[in-house]
Formats: structure tokens, C-alpha cells, sequence
């Protein structure tokens, strides 16, 4: 059985990922969201009585319970949607936006690390942790052209600063310690 653990699966973009898998046949979804101003556990309706799709709430800055969750649902991939995600509202309060995008992608990334080093060859080498960033962190487009992935990050914001740097954390936990 593959299991994923989807953090921020009650927001927008997690949610409807949650609804492809699910559509797809998904094995097992652990669905982590912490259920801020963003999440609406309505759009998971659906799978309220669904067994492959399993319902927490919580934050992926608690180490225990990520630690738990990934080891108790013997997770194979880590599919990170969770974050801070508006730019009026970093501006306003930045705080809360380096809290969860960067000290919470740090703390998913620490967890991660443990429980994947600990598994056994094959599995460790199977297991994945992706992260989904924004074209935010590459600054102002204009009227015209487009980004690629070799545009410089040039954040302009609270928020989109808090996201390259959760990228860059994501990068150098890859580089550093292998972490796929």
C-alpha cells in the first residue's frame, strides 16, 4: 500500500490534489492542515467515510505529531501544499508567514529526515518529499514574459520571502543529506 502524507490538503490547490489522488485510486492519504483562513475541510467532504483518506488536524511545525504520523501510517511520500499563502495579508502580518513557511517547512523537513533515514534500503530509496513553491518567489512579471526555473528568486514580499526561503531549505536538505 502506498501512503502519502499531504500537508495543507484542505486549501485550495492541496484539496484538489486530494481529490486527483483520490479520483486515481490513491492507496492512502494522511491529509495534515492546520485549517487556518485557508483550509475548508468541506471541500473533503466526500471522503469524510472514505478509509484510504484520513482526516488530521494539526500543524506541520509539531515535530511529534509529524513524527508520528509518519511513522504510524509507514508514509512514502511527503507532498507539501501547507503554507501562509496571501500577500495582503504578509504585509500585514508577516509573522505568522515565517512561522509556517519557514520554521514549519524546516521542522516537516527534520521529521521527514529522521523517519527516512531510519527505513530500510529500498523504502529510503522509494521515498519522496516534494514541495510546492510559487511563481511569487521570482518577483514582478509586468505586462509580459514568463518565468522559468532558471529566473533568479527575487521576492518582493513577506510572503513570497518566507517561500524561497522554505525552497532553499528543501534544496539544501536534498543536497545536504540526500533527502529525495
Amino acid at each position: 500500500m502506498r501512503t502519502l502524507l499531504v500537508t495543507g490538503g484542505a486549501g485550495f490547490i492541496g484539496g484538489n490534489f486530494v481529490h486527483l489522488k483520490m479520483q486515481q485510486g490513491a492507496d492512502r492519504i494522511i491529509n495534515l492542515d492546520k485549517l487556518t483562513y485557508a483550509g475548508n475541510p468541506d471541500t473533503l467532504a466526500e471522503f469524510r467515510d472514505d478509509p484510504r483518506h484520513v482526516f488530521i488536524e494539526g500543524d506541520i511545525g509539531n515535530q511529534a505529531l509529524v513524527g508520528h504520523l509518519l511513522s504510524e501510517y509507514q508514509v512514502d511520500a511527503v507532498v507539501n501544499f501547507a503554507a501562509e499563502s496571501h500577500v495582503d495579508r504578509s504585509i500585514d502580518g508577516p509573522a505568522a508567514f515565517i512561522e509556517t513557511n519557514v520554521l514549519g517547512t524546516f521542522s516537516l523537513l527534520d521529521s521527514a529526515k529522521a523517519y527516512w533515514s531510519a527505513l530500510d534500503a529500498s523504502r529510503r530509496e522509494a521515498f519522496r518529499f516534494l514541495h510546492v513553491s510559487t511563481d511569487e518567489v521570482y518577483g514582478s512579471l509586468g505586462p509580459s514574459g514568463k518565468f522559468t526555473e532558471t529566473t533568479a528568486y527575487a521576492p518582493n514580499s513577506p510572503y513570497s520571502a518566507s517561500k524561497a526561503a522554505s525552497d532553499h531549505l528543501v534544496r539544501a536538505w536534498y543536497h545536504t543529506y540526500g533527502l529525495p
